[in-house]
């Protein structure tokens, strides 16, 4: 059976109260990548039993499983102010295996405007006269009550908006310490579960970033032409995290809670309704619960490097600037490197699509106070995602364009191949010896073919390679990369080794600049593993009897073994702890390439790598099949010779599209006909689930069902063949309303609804809205 991941990057849009919503979907995320965990997990009788919707896709996925091993993975969040607190937390479950199931109880409880408020900006309650008329007036303009048809909402919306208004004016309603500890809660919560493993692979990384804006923002020098430079005020600000592997305690980390909840709290600090962020704050919020810091200052140092005082920052919402952050996550990829063949999806999370179309719609002129609010506010924070798709759409043309490059080249490699190790090479059996000939003998010739061409590749090669050894150097303690990437630079041309022209003389395969390669590229060993692989799945998507397949699909696991293995070759840690750069200079360019070269030892790996090839093209496959990977092996110097600059330096190796989904109230149709398009948080200008209990019931509970929907439609979109999907979502819906009918108490009518909708006996399909 084929083996695929289907990797989401999720992006998370801000949407005020509506982030209750977004809870709901995330949760649905957390469930799904729990189910796809359960299923590759070496000892399953060690988890916790699947509850409700995760069942539910552990079943999909077993569906799949005749032709597909599916595995789906979460590895980049990104997100900002709501969508930013709903993504941390999301993070958090995924790189500890922490449950989310405690959250209901922040998101139900926690959200309410009157937890919320500042007891100490509350005015007495004889206030309440003169607040009167202010609601009247927000009631009178479509801001405020008005919006609330049932009578019991309306009467709670009532008081607490009115204790809102009757708050000290000019300053915020909401108390940012009280936020901050109910964050610092959420957290405790979920380390009191009892974890799974986490929900990743080892070796993958998991990448978390939220936006927040700066408000005194920070300076930043730019170069021009004249003046040579200048300073300007950057607001734009990221708090990034990343989880990597497993840490010194063997235990997979994502940052200490502290640090979380820091950036939950930044990213959400809405305008006016929240005070700013600052670490004073946090500081002064831990004090009084007794916790400690243990991370403070690398937190500090990482997260505001250009700040001279990062104690004096003041952040506000990340939704005022960069409310929907694909950037981040589109420069992410590059070092998301892909084990298993890749369905790379961006799923962007819209609560509220199409927010102002209705406003447009009615022709009017806008008033006074509408034209700044919506220029100050809305207005920035809705802008369509055009830059962002078409930063999308570009990397997939980019690998249309190398897909395009490399199947036309076939030919000529094929004559290339064949001039260089004779015509029937594939007749002979493959030892290690001959393996190692005839790629040695390849590679000359891909040299010595490339003609004036070889020089800017192999000066490309040289950068890339110089850029990777001083990051490397630098990540095992040897100071900044940049530095060093200059003294290697300079020590290989003192050396004579930055000559590429070596490699097309006489002695080229012997010159010193091959054997610097062969020292050291290991990105090009890896390169050329998954250069194969991709030739191996473009012959099992053009169709293989089951025994060829079955063939290939072994060969291909073999060849993403053998890439774990180059992975861990350069592992920091691993070189770091090696007897060859025990008490070495690593900032002595000499000192430190010598001991590099043992402690990589790529020869050793070279031979290791040719003898696991040679027993994999051992098994019993077709002949022409066999042939055309080992073209594609041994070909590989003259194809990489051709699409290496096409990458433009970028560090990827991978030529998979790249999709986008949406998940929205608008995108999933199947209960449309009961409600649920429509979101309560939405009215109140976004704050309405604030005011009512009933609200965030609502939201929440839409929040899972949509979710739901469209998680099975993407996971049923990795697969050319998928199974019906009508019976999977209806089992979801139910697994969901049982779940939540004891905790959901103020909507049990809507819930009763829903049960009976899906109680019909009416034949539905997937796709047609009912």
């Amino acid at each position: 059976m084929r083996r695929r991941e289907l990797r989401l990057a999720l992006v998370c849009y801000g949407g005020v109260s509506l982030a209750v919503y977004m809870h709901g979907i995330t949760k649905e995320v957390w469930k799904l990548s729990r189910a796809s965990m359960r299923r590759h997990h070496q000892l399953p009788e060690t988890l916790p039993p699947a509850d409700d919707s995760e069942a539910v896709y552990g079943a999909l996925l077993a569906a799949l499983a005749p032709n597909l091993d599916l595995t789906v993975s979460t590895d980049i969040i990104a997100g900002a102010s709501a969508g930013g607190i709903n993504g941390i937390l999301l993070a958090q479950a995924i790189a500890t295996g922490q449950s989310m199931e405690p959250l209901r109880g922040l998101w139900l409880e926690g959200a309410d405007s009157d937890r919320l408020l500042d007891p100490v900006g509350a005015s007495s309650s004889w206030s309440k006269l003169w607040a009167m008329p202010l609601i009247a007036w927000t009631n009178r303009h479509g801001l405020g009550l008005g919006e609330m048809e049932e009578p019991e909402v309306r009467t709670e919306a009532a008081g607490k908006l009115s204790r809102l208004m009757r708050s000290r004016w000019f300053t915020p309603p909401f108390s940012g310490a009280m936020f901050s500890g109910m964050l610092l809660d959420a957290f405790a919560a979920m380390a009191a579960t009892s974890p799974t493993p986490p929900l990743l692979p080892d070796q993958q990384p998991l990448d978390l970033f939220v936006t927040v804006t700066d408000y005194h923002g920070s300076a930043v020098r730019l170069a021009l032409h004249s003046p040579a430079e200048i300073s300007e005020t950057e607001h734009r600000l990221i708090l990034g995290f990343q989880s990597a592997g497993a840490g010194p305690d063997g235990a997979r980390h994502l940052a200490d809670a502290p640090a979380l909840a820091f950036a939950a709290r930044a990213t959400a600090s809405f305008p006016g309704a929240f005070p700013p962020a600052g670490i004073g704050e946090m500081d002064a919020v831990l004090a009084a619960r007794g916790d400690e810091w243990p991370g403070r200052a690398a937190f500090l140092a990482g997260a505001f490097p250009r700040h001279a005082d990062p104690e004096k920052v003041a952040l506000i919402d990340g939704s005022v600037i960069n409310g929907r952050p694909f950037g981040p996550a589109i420069e992410a990829l590059g070092h998301h490197r892909a084990h298993r063949e890749v369905d790379r999806r961006f799923v962007y999370v819209d609560p509220r699509p199409g927010m102002h179309a209705e406003r447009a719609a009615d022709g009017r002129s806008p008033g006074f106070f509408a034209t700044i609010l919506r220029s100050l506010a809305d207005i920035p924070r809705q802008q369509p995602i055009n830059d962002s798709l078409g930063t999308i759409e570009a990397l997939s043309a980019r690998v249309r364009r190398l897909r395009a490059v490399t199947e036309g080249m076939g030919p000529q490699v094929e004559a290339a191949i064949e001039a260089a190790v004779g015509r029937r090479f594939f007749l002979f059996a493959i030892t290690p010896e001959r393996l190692a000939e005839w790629r040695s003998k390849a590679q000359t010739e891909a040299a010595t073919r490339a003609g004036f061409t070889y020089a800017s590749y192999a000066q490309l090669k040289l950068a890339r390679l110089t850029e990777s050894l001083s990051q490397l150097l630098a990540s095992m303690g040897a100071g900044a990369a940049e530095p060093l990437r200059v003294r290697l630079v300079a020590h290989l041309h003192e050396e004579g080794l930055d000559k590429p022209a070596q490699a097309q003389g006489k002695n080229g395969a012997g010159s010193p600049f091959v054997l610097l390669l062969r020292q050291f590229d290991i990105e090009f060993r890896i390169r050329r593993l998954r250069f194969v692989i991709r030739r191996i799945n473009a012959l099992a998507a053009a169709g293989l009897q089951p025994a060829a397949m079955a063939a290939v699909e072994a060969l291909k696991a073999g060849f993403y073994s053998l890439i774990d293995i180059h992975l861990g070759r350069r592992n920091p840690a691993r070189l770091a702890a090696h007897a060859a750069l025990d008490g070495i200079d690593l900032t002595d360019p000499a000192a430190a390439l010598a001991g590099l070269a043992q402690a990589l030892d790529l020869r050793a790996l070279d031979t290791e790598s040719d003898r696991n090839i040679c027993a994999l093209f051992a098994q019993p496959m077709p002949r022409a099949v066999r042939r055309n990977l080992l073209n594609a092996y041994l070909g590989f110097p003259l194809y990489d010779i051709a699409t290496l600059p096409l990458l433009a330096g970028d560090g990827s190796d991978e030529f998979d599209e790249i999709k986008v989904d949406r998940l929205s109230p608008l995108d999933s149709p199947s209960l449309a006909h009961v409600g649920g398009t429509k979101l309560q948080g939405s009215r109140l200008n976004a704050f309405g689930a604030f005011f009512s209990r009933a609200y965030r019931e609502h939201d929440y509970l839409w929040g899972r069902l949509h979710a739901a929907e469209r998680l099975i439609d993407i996971v049923a979109s990795a697969t050319a063949n998928p199974p019906d999907l009508v019976p999977f979502k209806d089992a979801a819906f139910r697994a969901i309303l049982a779940a939540e009918r004891e905790q959901l108490p103020h909507i049990a009518e809507l819930i009763t609804r829903l049960e009976a909708a899906l109680a019909s006996s009416a034949p539905r399909s997937a796709g047609d809205g009912r």
